[in-house]
């Protein structure tokens, strides 16, 4: 019963998505037919356009199913639904766009996007209201689930607690299933039997979940208990906290049929690594192009005052401990590099890295060049080129690298950036050891809209020089 009528659920829920779709065309129609009829463009007549629609719930089921739009839902947090329905409008858009682009201009592209924004706005909506009834239901012991719990240690009373601390989710507990040899007082609810009687406990009572929480010593123990879930029908999930002392998100992933679990300490979502791929492509595009007066000029002044190459080459480490050319405008006299030993003494930061405020090497355009930053301008060639980003870590010398700390490594997970939180935190000011911290920080939060938020932080913290040296 309890399976039909999750599938029902489910099937009225695409059912749901495809109209709130559908129903958005016509209101973008008519925003877009009274929007400036004088200025725009005239439309194709409504009927013209059922085949784009049609086309949009078809690209609507696969870009749903690639985002995993649909499926259990009770313990998904609304942030998460909302990001997941964004992901597959975000999949609906580059179809309609492509579909757009071969069919010629057929689609008004002005329709398109409040089309778009209309049915997200919809989907969205519709998230937040049935969430919002789903949970006030539950809250008040209705469409219920009951659950136990197979474990007596600390992480079975954790996510013991974690369920009943969610009352959104609907959720009553029946109590513990106990492995062999475990006493039964002490626990914080009723016992219901032993790990080998799994099959028949399962008979005699009425379970919607069995959650498996045993120590990683214990898992082969409860292979027989899981398989008696998988005959009965029962759902099951299993807690793995198989590496307490380690702090990466952990993801569970088919390779070539084989389900298995991943560690990734640095941000994995294609979707979003595209998108700032994309976003470093178009700002670095455009920063060289709108820049470069601003380029010829430093490069004019660095030739005139003193002789050399104007751009500095530099090997720098990037993701994953790979090296690359790093391009910045030279701001010290030709040959800088190899006085660098005779000044380690005077050396004003901590760690690995070298700073030194009154650099003697430094040209008079060169402190012009760093105290505005544009000697890293240069950089954006390689952001273009995919070495860098336009937010990440600063890429690091190889021989500051090889004195790194263990725990210092994890910044090379991502690729470097010509900003980052450092550069818009005081830049030289911040002591070594903080540096690595926001770093790994910035790693551990990473967003599009964190990168953004970077971004424009740094313009105010260029224009003051702040840190900079």
């Amino acid at each position: 019963m309890l399976k039909e009528r999750a599938r029902a659920v489910s099937a009225g829920l695409r059912a749901l998505d495809l109209g709130l779709v559908a129903a958005a065309f016509p209101l973008a129609y008519a925003a877009r037919a009274s929007a400036a009829p004088a200025r725009l463009p005239g439309l194709l007549p409504a009927g013209r356009h059922v085949a784009w629609v049609a086309l949009a719930l078809l690209l609507w089921i696969g870009a749903a199913g690639l985002a995993g739009v649909y499926g259990a839902y009770r313990t998904r947090s609304l942030r998460e639904e909302l990001a997941r329905v964004a992901r597959a409008a975000a999949g609906l858009a580059v179809g309609l766009m492509a579909a757009g682009w071969l069919a010629k201009g057929d689609l008004s592209r002005l329709l398109l996007l409040a089309w778009l924004a209309l049915a997200l706005g919809l989907l969205a909506a519709s998230r937040v209201a049935l969430r919002t009834i789903a949970r006030a239901v539950r809250r008040r012991g209705y469409n219920t689930r009951s659950f136990a719990v197979v474990g007596s240690g600390p992480l079975a009373r954790d996510l013991r607690r974690r369920f009943l601390a969610r009352p959104e989710w609907g959720f009553r507990f029946a109590g513990f299933v106990l492995e062999e040899g475990v006493a039964r007082r002490g626990l914080p609810g009723p016992v219901l039997g032993r790990v080998p009687e799994m099959a028949d406990l399962l008979e005699r009572h009425a379970l919607d979940l069995v959650v498996f929480a045993v120590p990683r010593e214990g898992l082969a123990d409860i292979e027989d208990a899981v398989a008696a879930c998988e005959e009965q029908g029962t759902p099951a999930k299993i807690g793995l906290d198989l590496f307490p002392g380690l702090e990466a998100p952990l993801s569970i992933e088919e390779l070539d049929g084989i389900p298995v679990l991943s560690y990734a300490a640095a941000p994995q979502d294609v979707l979003k690594l595209a998108a700032k791929r994309a976003f470093d492509l178009a700002v670095s595009a455009l920063g060289l192009v709108v820049l470069s007066p601003a380029l010829l000029a430093a490069a004019l002044a660095i030739r005139l005052e003193s002789p050399g190459p104007i751009l500095f080459r530099q090997r720098r480490v990037g993701r994953a401990g790979r090296t690359f050319t790093l391009y910045k405008f030279r701001s010290m006299r030709a040959g800088a590099e190899g006085e660098r030993a005779a000044l380690l003494a005077l050396n004003e930061a901590d760690g690995p890295v070298f700073k030194l405020r009154h650099d003697p090497r430094v040209t008079r355009v060169g402190r012009v060049l760093r105290r505005t930053s544009i000697d890293e301008l240069p950089q954006l060639w390689n952001v273009l080129r995919g070495e860098m980003s336009l937010v990440g870590p600063r890429p690091p010398l190889p021989e500051e690298v090889r004195r790194y700390e263990r725990w210092q490594r994890r910044r090379l997970s991502v690729k470097p950036g010509i900003t980052c939180t450092w550069q818009v935190s005081g830049r030289s000011d911040v002591g070594f050891r903080r540096w690595m911290e926001l770093d790994l920080a910035y790693i551990d939060r990473w967003s599009l809209w964190e990168d953004l938020r970077i971004v424009l932080r740094t313009i105010p913290a260029v224009l003051l020089g702040r840190g900079a040296r």
